[in-house]
C-alpha cells in the first residue's frame, strides 16, 4: 500500500515538472536559444519517453540546429511506449521525411494504416510529409491511394470519390491547379456542408484568369446544391452579382420547403450580398430576402419582405419590389400594422414606376393607410401627373388636401396653367417651410420671378415653365425666350431670360452658346431689378467652368462695382477669389 501511494505522488510531482520544463524550453526556443532548448526537451524524454510536447520540441530545434537524424531514435523509442498515438505515427512520418528516406517513410505509413484500415490519418499525414518536401505529386499519388483504398463520395458527388478531398484541393491549390482544387472542394462540401465556407474562401483566391473555370466546374449538374451555391457565392465575392444569382436560384427550383439547407444558404447569401453597394448587389439581396421570406416565421418573414422591397427598390427593380409588396398587401397572416406600411409603399413604387391609374385606383379603395401616408401620397401622385402635364388630374389626385404642402402644389399647377395671380397667393400661404429647403428655394425664387411681371395671367408663360417642368429643358428654353419676348423691360423680361439662361447653362455642350447669349443680353439691358446682377454671376461661373477664369474675373469685378447693393456680392468675392487662384502664376 506505502508502495502505491509512494508511485502515485511521484507521478503527481512529475506532471508539473515536466510541464514547468517545457514551458522552459518553449521560452528559450523564443529567445533563439536552441541548442539549450533542446537540452531542457532531452531532460525531460529521460524521464518520460513519450512525452509528446518534448517530442514536438525536438522536431522545432533539431531541425534548424541540422540534428534531425538524433529524434529518431527518440521517436522509436516513444512509439513503443505508445503504439496508438496518432500524433506519434505522425512524428514518425515526418521525421522519415524529414531525413529523405522515401522507403522508410512509405513503411511506416502502411504500417500505420494496415493497423487502422478506416482511417484517413495515415494517407493524410503521410501526403502533408512529402508536401512539406515538396514532393506534390508524390504527395498526391499517395492521397490517390488512400481515396481508393477508403472509397468515399456517393451520390451528388461529381462523378468521383470523396474521401481526402480536402487534402487533394489544399494540395492543388499548391500547385495551382485551380480547376482541380474547385472539384475536390466540391466533393469535400459533399461529404461534409460544413466545409463550405471554409471551401469559399479558399478558392475565393483563386487568380482572375482561372475565375471563370472554377465556377463552370462548381456549376455542373451533377453537384447536388450546395456545391452549385458554393459557386454562386464565389461569383457574389468576386462583384458578379447578377451572374451569382443566375446560378443560385436554379438550386431553389426544386421546392425550398423540401431543402432544409434552404434557409442558412439564403439568408447567407443575402449577407455576402449586402457588402455589394452596386444597384446589381441591392437587387439580387432583395431576391434572395425574398426568397427566404417563405422559410422563415412571422413576424421575421414580414420584416425580410420590407427589407427585400427596400433593398430591389434600390436595384432599380421596381417590377419585383410591386409583387412582393403585393404579396404582403394580402398576407392575412402578417401584423396588423404591416398591411398599412405595405400598402404605401406599393402606392410609392406604383407612382415611380408610372402606374398612375392603378395607383389612383388603390389610394381611393378602403385600406389601411394612414392620414399621412394618404396626403404624401396623394401628393406625390399629384407631381407625377403634372409631369405629364396632366393638370386637371393632378389637382384632382390632391383632393381635399389643406396641409401647407398641397397648397404649394396647388401653386404649381395654378402657374402651369397660366394663373400668375393664383399661383402667387398659394406661394405666399405656403409659406418657405413647406416641402424640403430645396423645394421651398425654389418656390421663393419663382415668387421672386412672378413679383417681377405685373400680368394677372400670362398662358405662355405657364405653358413654358410646365415644359421645364416635364423635363423638357430643350423645348422650355425656346418657349421661355418666347414668352419673354412678349414682355417689356420692366415688366419681367430679363428674369424669364434669366431662367432660359440657368436651364442652358445647366444642360452645357451647344446649349452654353445660348447661355452667353441671354447672359450678355440681361447684362447689357441693366435694370433695377436682381436679374443683371445674378445674370453677370451665372456668366462668371460659367466661364469658369469652361477653364476660362481671366474673362471671368471682369464679369465679377463689373457685378461687385455696379450692383454694391445687391444680395450676389458675397458670392461674386468668393467667385473672385477662385478665379484668381485658378490662373497659374507665370
Amino acid at each position: 500500500m506505502k508502495q502505491s501511494l509512494s508511485l502515485a505522488l511521484a507521478l503527481t510531482i512529475a506532471a508539473p515538472l515536466a510541464a514547468q520544463s517545457i514551458g522552459q524550453g518553449f521560452e528559450l526556443e523564443r529567445g533563439g536559444r536552441y541548442a539549450d532548448a533542446a537540452n531542457v526537451y532531452l531532460t525531460t524524454l529521460r524521464a518520460d519517453a513519450a512525452n509528446l510536447p518534448a517530442l514536438l520540441g525536438l522536431e522545432r530545434v533539431f531541425f534548424v540546429l541540422n540534428r534531425l537524424p538524433e529524434l529518431l531514435p527518440l521517436v522509436q523509442r516513444a512509439r513503443a511506449r505508445a503504439p496508438d498515438s496518432a500524433a506519434l505515427r505522425g512524428l514518425e512520418l515526418r521525421v522519415y521525411a524529414g531525413l529523405n528516406q522515401g522507403d522508410s517513410l512509405e513503411a511506416a505509413a502502411r504500417r500505420w494504416a494496415a493497423a487502422v484500415p478506416h482511417n484517413e490519418a495515415p494517407y493524410r499525414e503521410w501526403a502533408l510529409a512529402l508536401a512539406d518536401r515538396r514532393a506534390f505529386d508524390d504527395a498526391r499519388r499517395v492521397l490517390l491511394i488512400g481515396r481508393k483504398t477508403l472509397g468515399g463520395g456517393g451520390e451528388g458527388s461529381g462523378g468521383g470519390e470523396g474521401a481526402l478531398a480536402i487534402e487533394l484541393a489544399e494540395l492543388e491549390q499548391r500547385t495551382g491547379n485551380w480547376e482541380a482544387a474547385a472539384r475536390e472542394w466540391g466533393r469535400a462540401v459533399v461529404r461534409a456542408p460544413d466545409v463550405g465556407p471554409n471551401a469559399a474562401s479558399q478558392l475565393a483566391e483563386a487568380p482572375t484568369a482561372m475565375r471563370e473555370r472554377v465556377v463552370r466546374v462548381l456549376a455542373a449538374p451533377d453537384w447536388l446544391p450546395r456545391v452549385r451555391r458554393m459557386g454562386a457565392e464565389l461569383l457574389l465575392v468576386w462583384g458578379q452579382p447578377n451572374e451569382a444569382w443566375t446560378l443560385f436560384e436554379p438550386t431553389l427550383a426544386t421546392g425550398v420547403l423540401g431543402d432544409a439547407e434552404a434557409p442558412n444558404a439564403l439568408r447567407r447569401f443575402a449577407d455576402l450580398a449586402a457588402v455589394l453597394t452596386t444597384p446589381a448587389g441591392h437587387r439580387v439581396r432583395g431576391l434572395a430576402l425574398n426568397r427566404w421570406a417563405d422559410l422563415v416565421p412571422s413576424p421575421l418573414s414580414e420584416r425580410a419582405r420590407a427589407e427585400s422591397v427596400r433593398e430591389l427598390l434600390e436595384g432599380g427593380d421596381r417590377a419585383s419590389a410591386r409583387r412582393v409588396l403585393e404579396r404582403l398587401v394580402t398576407d392575412s397572416t402578417a401584423p396588423p400594422g404591416a398591411h398599412g406600411l405595405a400598402e404605401a409603399a406599393l402606392l410609392e413604387v406604383l407612382v415611380a414606376d408610372g402606374q398612375l391609374d392603378a395607383a389612383e385606383r388603390r389610394l381611393a379603395g378602403d385600406n389601411a393607410l394612414s392620414g399621412e401616408d394618404r396626403g404624401t401620397l396623394r401628393l406625390a401622385l399629384a407631381r407625377a401627373r403634372v409631369a405629364r402635364g396632366e393638370l386637371d388630374r393632378a389637382a384632382a389626385a390632391l383632393g381635399d388636401d389643406s396641409s401647407v404642402a398641397a397648397i404649394a402644389q396647388r401653386g404649381w399647377i395654378a402657374l402651369y396653367r397660366g394663373d400668375l395671380k393664383s399661383a402667387m397667393a398659394a406661394f405666399r400661404m405656403a409659406g418657405p417651410y413647406a416641402g424640403d429647403r430645396a423645394a421651398a428655394t425654389e418656390r421663393t425664387a419663382m415668387l421672386a420671378l412672378l413679383q417681377r411681371i405685373p400680368d394677372e395671367t400670362n398662358a405662355e408663360l405657364g405653358a413654358a415653365l410646365l415644359s421645364l417642368a416635364r423635363g423638357d429643358s430643350a423645348g422650355a428654353i425656346v418657349a421661355l425666350r418666347r414668352a419673354a419676348g412678349r414682355l417689356g423691360p420692366q415688366r419681367g423680361r430679363p428674369d424669364v431670360l434669366l431662367v432660359a439662361a440657368q436651364v442652358a447653362a445647366r444642360l452645357g455642350g451647344s446649349n452654353e452658346a445660348t447661355a452667353t447669349a441671354l447672359f450678355d443680353e440681361i447684362v447689357r439691358g441693366g435694370g433695377e431689378g436682381a436679374a443683371p446682377a445674378a445674370a453677370e454671376l451665372e456668366w462668371a461661373r460659367l466661364l469658369v467652368r469652361q477653364g476660362r477664369p481671366t474673362e471671368a474675373i471682369p464679369h465679377l469685378e463689373h457685378l461687385i462695382l455696379t450692383y454694391p447693393g445687391s444680395a450676389f456680392v458675397p458670392e461674386a468675392r468668393r467667385e473672385l477669389e477662385r478665379a484668381r487662384g485658378a490662373i497659374p502664376k507665370s
